[in-house]
């Protein structure tokens, strides 16, 4: 394969990966500990109030706490959601990743077509001979239609 330049993806000797991630500000773990300490402070503020004669104020921290907790993991289920696609060893790869379930497709290059084509800003929809899979959801989408030809490319070179 010759060495063309990739502006999304990782060379690695004849093996291209692109490695498609949702964009996150904090990771499961550090929301862990963030969440952690609210619960400490929450809890501690409460408690407080609950030895002053104010009863009510500890039970809604842990309903508050609860609320939150909810949100946080749902945030952190999708926190780590993302998008592989390879061209090694003769074939296309891609795994997504959706809440910790990954789902893989394997194309021949060959065989699989590549949409959209030009400027269209839609999902890049790989196919081949029934088997559909559409990449490409944590790319801008004014991206999408470079990122379709760096796989192309990948593939002409495989």
């Amino acid at each position: 394969m010759s060495n063309p330049v990739f502006r999304f993806a990782t060379v690695s000797g004849q093996n291209v990966h692109w490695f498609l991630k949702r964009n996150c500000s904090i990771t499961p773990s550090q929301l862990g500990w963030l969440y952690a300490s609210l619960c400490a402070v929450s809890l501690g503020i409460g408690t407080a109030f609950w030895l002053q004669g104010a009863y009510l104020i500890l039970p809604l921290a842990w309903l508050e706490l609860l609320a939150v907790g909810v949100a946080f993991l749902l945030y952190a289920r999708h926190a780590t959601d993302g998008e592989r696609i390879a061209v090694q060893e003769g074939r296309l790869i891609v795994e997504l990743e959706t809440a910790g379930h990954v789902q893989r497709a394997e194309f021949l290059p060959h065989q699989v077509r590549i949409e959209p084509r030009g400027s269209d800003r839609s999902l890049i929809e790989l196919s081949d001979r029934g088997h559909r899979v559409q990449v490409g959801r944590y790319v801008r989408p004014e991206l999408r239609a470079a990122l379709a030809r760096e796989i192309r490319m990948a593939l002409r070179g495989a």
